[in-house]
């Protein structure tokens, strides 16, 4: 449960930066400022941390799919290969 509560919050984080970095780029036009290049750099870094945590989460076994269409929870439902 840790583990979903700080994927959502990472995903939070960036939107945050990415919504600060639009409202940087249309208040600092002209300015030499680096505002929107910063808060994009923590966007990648969030972005990188979130993906990172989901792949965490897989390989751990922490996070799984619940797809119904995934082979390995219904594999009855996983139709024959015609034969030639």
């Amino acid at each position: 449960m840790l583990l979903k509560i700080i994927i959502v919050l990472l995903f939070i984080g960036v939107l945050i930066s990415l919504s600060s970095a639009l409202v940087f780029l249309m208040k600092d036009v002209g300015n030499p400022r680096r505002r929107t290049l910063y808060a994009l750099g923590i966007r990648v870094v969030l972005a990188t941390a979130l993906i990172g945590t989901i792949a965490w989460g897989i390989y751990s076994g922490q996070l799984g799919s619940q797809a119904p269409w995934d082979k390995q929870l219904h594999p009855e439902r996983v139709l024959p290969l015609p034969s030639k």
